[in-house]
């Protein structure tokens, strides 16, 4: 189920904790909110794996990463991250469109185009990232160096549109590179024509009307014209993807809108809607406009039809844990993370929810969980916030001062994953104090003090 972090700027460190996000789209001029799904991201990993390696480059070592607004962009970052706005997720119609801005994108790490923030973000936390690109961005725009520091004071969008924009030459050189990528990877370049034909005659708009997409990446009829005589001579100009990625698709936009909009997808559907996608969207519509009810019962005729689907699970869960019935949501938590076992986001959750059962029974499973979760995806700062609250709570019941510095490292982790280094380092110290000297958490401990340390003193 979607999780939003929403971006507080004092100081560009101070993150929202994890929690439902709100209703309303991030739009111009409003701060933007970073979402983690399991399912969206597992499908975008899916959809873009060929592609990365038709660019020699490891999957495995590019972060996507949503951002809850409904402007239509996309950007890459500093350290193999590649930043898809829902806006644009949901304009998109099909995987091969999608496909397309993410071989454009990828055009752009190829090409070394990537924007840079702060050098140490490169271990931090994807909220840390877009937090330190949104500060530097209002630093450029403005001409005052003292806002990267200082956080963002207004006109995100604004500040993000003179940071993010690239030249007319580089985004030339993303297509030619990303329409090879596309040909090595057998994927159509039909949807690349197709989403840029969705922007076409956005630069005869005012600037203030055109898609931000357009505003950073330049679109000229050149680059319309290249890419539909690439499309032309192609082999593979009526290549198809498999229908599962079309499923996917669909099922990605589904959830957007019942989470984003769930008052327009309520009036789009009904109970008995037999589509699948609408029953998805309905039930989470249900969920977030309070009619927990009612979302628990289409939920659970999903499940019916799809059995093996954790995604469905997940969504019982969620609605489960959110009303209270923390100790019900267990079942759902559980068998989602056996349906698929290798997802961090699932992890933490079955883990979080363990913790909130308050059942001492449950603390040592809690721990396994996050643990795993941690290992799975290390930069995630609510998992060591729930790894010292359990650390905590061990401690308390063990009376055992030793998981009391477990609970402090926790806190150091997180701090350093927020790029709180200053913050960090403070905690590290504290836990080296309490830390079997030589241990993993020690040295780890010791590694966040020295990071942030000037160099005569490390």
């Amino acid at each position: 189920m979607l999780k939003s972090v929403s971006f507080l700027w004092l100081l560009a460190l101070f993150l929202g904790v994890w929690a439902p996000a709100q209703a309303q789209e991030s739009g111009a001029g409003k701060p933007p909110t970073f979402i983690r799904d399991a399912e969206i991201e597992a499908y975008l990993h899916e959809l873009a794996a060929p592609i990365y390696r038709a660019a020699d480059v490891d999957p495995s070592s590019v972060s996507i990463l949503i951002v809850q607004s409904n402007v239509v962009n996309a950007f890459v970052a500093e350290g193999m991250n590649e930043f898809f706005y829902t806006g644009l997720l949901q304009l998109t119609d099909s995987p091969e469109q999608l496909a397309g801005v993410i071989a454009h994108e990828t055009g752009h790490i190829a090409g070394g185009h990537l924007i840079r923030g702060k050098e140490e973000q490169r271990n931090a936390s994807a909220e840390a990232i877009l937090g330190t690109i949104l500060a530097v961005a209002a630093g450029v725009a403005s001409g005052n160096g003292g806002l990267a520091a200082g956080g963002l004071a207004g006109g995100t969008q604004v500040a993000m549109r003179s940071f993010l924009s690239f030249t007319r030459s580089q985004e030339a050189s993303a297509d030619a590179a990303g329409l090879s990528f596309l040909d090595r990877a057998g994927i159509s370049t039909r949807g690349m024509a197709e989403f840029f034909h969705k922007l076409a005659g956005q630069e005869m708009l005012p600037v203030d009307r055109q898609e931000e997409y357009v505003r950073t990446h330049p679109l000229t009829q050149d680059r319309i014209d290249a890419v539909e005589r690439h499309l032309d001579a192609s082999p593979l100009k009526d290549a198809k993807l498999p229908d599962s990625l079309y499923r996917m698709h669909e099922r990605m936009k589904a959830k957007l809108t019942g989470y984003l909009q769930p008052e327009t997808a309520l009036l789009r559907t009904t109970d008995s809607d037999p589509r699948l996608p609408a029953r998805y969207a309905r039930a989470i519509a249900l969920y977030r406009t309070s009619k927990a009810d009612r979302a628990l019962s289409v939920t659970d005729g999903l499940i019916a039809e799809e059995p093996k689907n954790p995604f469905f699970y997940e969504l019982k869960a969620q609605i489960l844990f959110d009303n209270g019935h923390v100790e019900d949501s267990l079942r759902d938590y559980k068998m989602a993370n056996k349906l698929l076992p290798d997802s961090a986001l699932l992890r933490q959750a079955w883990g979080h929810a363990l913790l909130e059962s308050r059942d001492k029974a449950n603390l040592e499973l809690a721990i396994q969980n996050l643990l795993e979760s941690n290992r799975l995806e290390p930069r995630i700062p609510s998992t060591w916030r729930f790894l010292a609250a359990a650390w905590g709570r061990k401690a308390e019941i063990k009376q055992d001062p030793q998981f009391e510095a477990m609970a402090t490292y926790a806190l150091a982790e997180e701090a350093a994953s927020q790029g709180n280094d200053k913050g960090a380092a403070q905690l590290a110290d504290r836990a080296m104090k309490g830390l079997k000297k030589g241990s993993a958490s020690w040295l780890r401990a010791q590694d966040i003090k020295l990071a942030v340390a000037p160099e005569d003193k490390r």
